[in-house]
């Protein structure tokens, strides 16, 4: 079985960033926008749709999950889109070692792969203020964006997994990289893989 690094993470709390930064110093490919590309070319979804949905729910929840529109062979394009997600990150772990921030992976390959199971998280000003710095969010109320991505997130996860996102029992560690900062985390990552 090869040796994968899952990284969940809050909005915010630079997660992608640690992600990348490990797989550079291990020598190992990240998956994370490459997911998403690969994704594209196996679903024919866009780009954006698939970034904005393989990890989110609709704006209504879950329960707009639950009930929406059944197109594809009986699947919504939320199911379809899962349903490829699931089986190309299922294909990545059989290809060798890697990182994969994100998109349930965590739950995916459970049992089928030697994981190393990583949640990110930081206090909420800490992400505010990352958020504002690297995407250009607006000063005035990024602690909105926060727990709205944080709460789509949360239901997404939930809905595919039956499992609560962001529960540190569920990792096998949870790190603040508000307190620690990004390159410690990526010390004690790669240390632990």
């Amino acid at each position: 079985m090869n040796m994968i690094i899952t990284i969940g993470r809050e909005f915010g709390s630079g997660g992608r960033t640690i992600g990348k930064q490990v797989a550079e110093r291990l020598g190992i490919p990240c998956y994370d926008q490459e997911l998403i590309e690969k994704i594209e070319e196996k679903s024919g979804l866009a780009k954006e749709f698939i970034a904005e949905r393989g990890e989110y729910t609709m704006r209504g929840g879950w329960l707009a999950n639950a009930f929406a529109d059944r197109s594809l062979n009986g699947l919504s394009v939320q199911d379809y889109l899962w349903t490829i997600q699931r089986k190309t990150i299922l294909e990545l772990a059989e290809e060798g070692p890697c990182v994969i921030v994100g998109r349930c992976a965590d739950y995916i390959l459970e049992g089928k792969a030697d994981l190393l199971k990583v949640f990110i998280h930081a206090p909420i000003e800490t992400r505010a203020k990352r958020i504002v710095e690297k995407y250009g969010e607006s000063a005035e109320a990024p602690e909105k964006r926060l727990r709205d991505k944080d709460i789509r997130r949360s239901a997404y996860y939930h809905f595919y997994t039956d499992v609560e996102w962001g529960i540190a029992k569920n990792y096998d560690i949870a790190l603040d990289s508000g307190t620690l900062g990004l390159e410690r985390c990526v010390d004690i990552i790669a240390s632990l893989y």
